[in-house]
């Protein structure tokens, strides 16, 4: 088995430690590392903006999400299975309570995070993870009882402290898989309050092009997991009622263009091939029949980079930057930014400009590469900042401009 490029299968996504004792592990190593912003802040250039790059956090383990919560406070995934509220101030983290069991294993885990547009009122967030089912159920390669296999889930609960309470699982693939390999995945919700769950296609690649199955797809829903009547609208032949596009290899970047409404997803390529794709509801985009990729041994894979009926990416990245994490900047920090793309990068470790003229690309840049590690997630703050989380080693980093 081959790892995602810039990756590794990880044997274990979390210590061996009890999580009484991590937590108070993670909160001495806080203590002693003397965090906050003005004590670690580092100045860096692009050719728009010179910027100071902030630690805001350290010591996390395998994080993988980060949401912003009203009053400043942070919310961060670990991948094995913690939910954490940051302190802004001084970087200190302490854990919520109330998660489902989670099956961490190699990719799989705990995984987005995003709160409900209406979470001030209704304290509501959304998260995805993995989670183990019998064997002997469904395809994908689970038809054994004695197999040990997963599927990913989505779950929504109410956040009253530190504690998660009304949980309920609204989604869950409709076929599991042994391992713990591409299972996306990036949330979002649309202006018209449908959720957006990204779908890896489980390193099983011709599921991606079965609709009836979730694998290698990205699905619409209402917020109670039932499916979106828009994706009822589309009659793809035999999909599964919540497929909005198949053709999807491990789509791990969303982000909602914020004039236009698109949906613009990024996805990993095999060795090579790393796609952004801008969504059209009903559309195939391609794998693993169309990639600019080529198998890790090296082989072709399809028929080639196109083919009728398949939509192209945007833009494809060969080699490899192993995209994670996607944000449009819309904020007033940074003018000359504005409507740009920030992607994560884990192989090159670094943050990736890419500048826009509508729907083209017209340049890119590459910033702070192997500075800070391999980038999982990148959003912008309500402060117009752009966040950036690191997945080994687990830091927090908040992108200010330099003082004049």
């Amino acid at each position: 088995m081959h790892p995602e490029p810039g990756q590794s299968p990880d044997r274990r996504a979390r210590s061996s430690l009890p999580r009484g004792g991590r937590s108070l592990t993670l909160a001495l190593l806080l203590l002693l590392a003397g965090l906050g912003a003005a004590a670690q802040t580092e100045s860096h250039d692009s050719r728009e903006h010179r910027f100071e790059l902030v630690t805001v956090a350290t010591g996390l383990e395998y994080t993988w999400s980060v949401a912003f919560l009203p009053g400043g406070d942070l919310l961060v995934t670990e991948r094995g299975g913690r939910l954490l509220r940051v302190t802004r101030r001084d970087g200190s983290a302490r854990e919520i309570g109330g998660l489902p069991p989670v099956a961490a294993v190699s990719q799989g885990g705990l995984l987005d995070v995003v709160l409900d547009p209406d979470f001030a009122s209704n304290r509501r967030l959304y998260f995805s993870y993995s989670e183990w089912v019998p064997g002997g159920r469904g395809a994908g390669g689970c038809r054994r009882s004695s197999m040990k296999c997963m599927r990913l889930a989505v779950a929504r609960a109410e956040l009253a402290g530190d504690r998660l309470v009304a949980l309920r699982r609204i989604f869950a693939m409709n076929q599991a898989s042994p391992g713990g390999y591409q299972l996306g995945s990036r949330l979002a919700f649309l202006p018209d309050g449908d959720l957006l769950v990204t779908v890896g296609d489980r390193r099983q690649p011709d599921r991606a092009q079965e609709p009836a199955d979730h694998a290698g797809s990205v699905l619409r829903m209402r917020p109670d997991g039932t499916p979106s009547p828009r994706t009822a609208a589309l009659a793809i032949p035999g999909a599964a009622p919540e497929v909005f596009t198949f053709g999807h290899r491990n789509p791990q970047g969303l982000a909602i263009h914020p004039t236009s409404g698109a949906i613009w997803i990024h996805e990993h390529g095999p060795r090579g091939g790393d796609e952004i794709n801008i969504l059209r509801g009903g559309a195939n985009y391609g794998w693993p029949v169309v990639t600019h990729g080529r198998a890790y041994s090296g082989e072709s894979i399809g028929v080639g980079s196109e083919a009728p009926g398949m939509e192209p990416p945007l833009l494809h990245w060969t080699p490899s930057i192993a995209p994670s994490g996607m944000a449009f900047y819309t904020g007033t920090e940074f003018p000359r930014w504005r409507g740009d793309l920030f992607v994560g990068a884990l192989a090159g470790r670094h943050l990736r400009r890419v500048v826009l003229r509508g729907e083209e690309v017209v340049e890119q840049e590459v910033l702070l590469a192997y500075q800070i590690g391999r980038i999982r997630d990148v959003r912008q703050g309500p402060d117009g900042r752009l966040w950036l989380l690191t997945d080994r080693g687990g830091d927090l980093y908040r992108i200010e401009p330099s003082a004049p």
